[in-house]
Parts: C-alpha cells; structure tokens; sequence
C-alpha cells in the first residue's frame, strides 16, 4: 500500500513538473503573424464626353438625354462593375462650365456642370484632364471644371498637377499627359513627374492622351513614351484619344493599354464603331513593393442600342463580348519587351 502511494505522488509530480515546463515553452514561443499583402482594383475606361459640341443639331443629343433621363442613367448598366473596384479612372473629354467657347475648331465640347453628378452616380473617383478638349472654353472653362470635380470630391490629375489617394494603406499617383511628340525634353519632364510621384507613392499610374483618331494600331511616339514611363518608374501605362480601342501591351512586366476608346461620348450620336472595354488590374503591396496580381478586359458597347448611340454603356456577352477580345488581340503588340 506503501509503495502504491509512493507511485502516485510520484506521478504527481511528474504532471506538476511537465505543466510547469508546457508553460515556460509557451510563454517563450515567439507568435509569428504571416504578413498579408494590401490590395487595390482599378477599373479605367475610356473618353467620357458629358455634353456636347458646338453647333450640334438638336435630336438625341447628350444634354437633351440628360435632361430627359437624369444623371443617374448614363452608367447604369456598368456601374456594377465600378462598384467592385476600390479605384475608378476616365479620361473627361470637355469642360463642364457655363463660360462661352474660346476656340475655332470643328467640336469644340461643353458640359454643364451639373454633370459632374454623372461621374458621381457612377462611382469615378478620378479623372484625366490632360486632353485636347480641356480649355475648349478657356481658362475659366478650365477653373470651372476643376472646382465641380473638387466640390464633388472627384480627383483630377494632368499636366503639372498629380493626384494622389491612399487606398488600403497603399498611395496612389495619378499624372496624366498629352503624347503628341517624344523628343529630350518630353522626356526629360516625364522622368521629372514620373520620380516626383515615385516618392510620394506605391503605385504610379499615367494616363496619355495621344495616337491618331480613328487608328487601331498604336504608332511608334505612343509606344516609346510608355516604354521610357514605365522605365522612369511607372507602373501602369493608359491611353486614350483615337475614340477606337487600341491594344494592350507587356513591357518589362508592366501593362500598357493603348487606348481604351471612347466610353459615354456625346461627341458623336451614332459613331460607327461602339466597341469599347473597361480594364481593371489588381495590385498587391508586398515587402518587395508593388506586384501585379492579375488583369481583366471587360467588352462593352458604348451604347445599349445598335442603331445610334444612347450615351449608355452596356456590357456585351456571348459572340460581341468574343468579338472586342479578339479585335483587341489582333491590335495589340505581341512582342513582349523583357
């Protein structure tokens, strides 16, 4: 009976003893937490002209829509779209202003500013003024603009001026600029913005408006300004200007997207070709900096009817929805620069 006690107490202790030792390891074992990446998901599109040109003749036209329609009917039917990605870009083609046109040219363009609630119900974050249409009523055309995106809380971004925006505790820079000519000293302003923004930020997105109306093949000034701004820094490369789509293009793992054509455009109320697309990206930030983390090519139709154009984008599905993914790799460059 003696001894059975003494096995027992014995026992006893061996437990106490081992708890105690479980205990001393865990209190040592350091809790080591696996980092997880911070995402972003971009969505751009192309030209949105919220207005009208000079002289336009009445009957379907963008303003006479509107008014009928509202602001919300414009970006209905893609807005979903929009709505799963944290960051919204379009180039805005137009002022939105009150002040009369300044320019002799064949469209010039003119929103009011009460438009800026199109972008709003659609869920654009930021916009490019760096096109051809921006001073279309001058300076105070300009000014005009640039105060309904501030009071709508709409970002805008080209020339001197970057745009910058954390999402996900990643910075963003936005720049945009016109691509009309590569010479030293366009590329020398370029490398300037391009490191300027690089400090400030994560991701460098620039955003050009350039290339030839009309033209699906992107030319050589376009693809030497996206190869020298991806290799002063940029990290994604857009385009638009030739109101077509253009292809898309890999340099040095870096994405370049030509031209996303137009997208709501009331510069034109039936244009022969309605192909257009929204691309969206997603990025993660990583310890080694920005990594890509996949692409989609959405197919739309700048209009929801075929035989004019509503200012509706639609998304296009079966046989269409194939058709615009095979235009766009024909169009594009298929030589990827390593």
């Amino acid at each position: 009976m003696q001894k059975r006690n003494q096995n027992i107490l014995f026992l006893i202790a061996f437990l106490l003893s081992s708890a105690t030792l479980l205990a001393q390891s865990v209190d040592s074992v350091a809790i080591v937490e696996c980092p997880v990446a911070r995402s972003i998901t971009i969505s751009a599109v192309g030209d949105c002209t919220l207005g009208a040109y000079k002289g336009q003749a009445l009957g379907n036209r963008f303003d006479e829509v509107a008014q009928k329609e509202g602001s919300a009917y414009f970006f209905q039917a893609v807005k979903s779209v929009f709505e799963n990605s944290h960051l919204n870009i379009a180039n805005l083609e137009g002022p939105l202003t009150q002040a009369d046109y300044t320019v002799e040219k064949q469209f010039p363009m003119r929103g009011k500013p009460e438009y800026v609630e199109i972008l709003k119900h659609a869920g654009i974050h930021a916009v490019s003024l760096a096109n051809n249409h921006t001073f279309d009523c001058g300076a105070q055309g300009y000014k005009d603009t640039q105060q309904v995106l501030d009071t709508a809380h709409i970002l805008h971004f080209g020339g001197s001026a970057i745009a910058y925006q954390t999402i996900n505790d990643i910075r963003v820079a936005m720049l945009g600029a016109k691509g009309w000519v590569i010479n030293q000293a366009v590329k020398e302003n370029l490398k300037k913005q391009i490191i300027e923004a690089r400090q400030n930020a994560d991701l460098v997105i620039i955003y050009f408006h350039w290339g030839e109306e009309g033209e699906n093949f992107s030319n050589k000034t376009q693809q030497a300004l996206a190869r020298h701004s991806i290799d002063c820094g940029a990290d994604l490369v857009l385009g638009a200007h030739p109101h077509v789509v253009q292809g898309l293009e890999t340099y040095k793992g870096k994405q370049i997207v030509y031209s996303l054509g137009n997208f709501c455009f009331g510069g034109n109320k039936n244009p022969r070709d309605k192909d257009t697309f929204i691309y969206q990206i997603t990025f993660h930030l990583t310890d080694e900096g920005i990594v890509e983390a996949g692409t989609q090519i959405i197919p739309c139709s700048l209009s929801s009817v075929k035989d004019r154009n509503d200012f509706r984008p639609v998304l296009l599905e079966g046989a269409d929805k194939e058709r615009v993914l095979k235009r766009l790799a024909d169009y594009s460059v298929m030589d990827k620069i390593k």
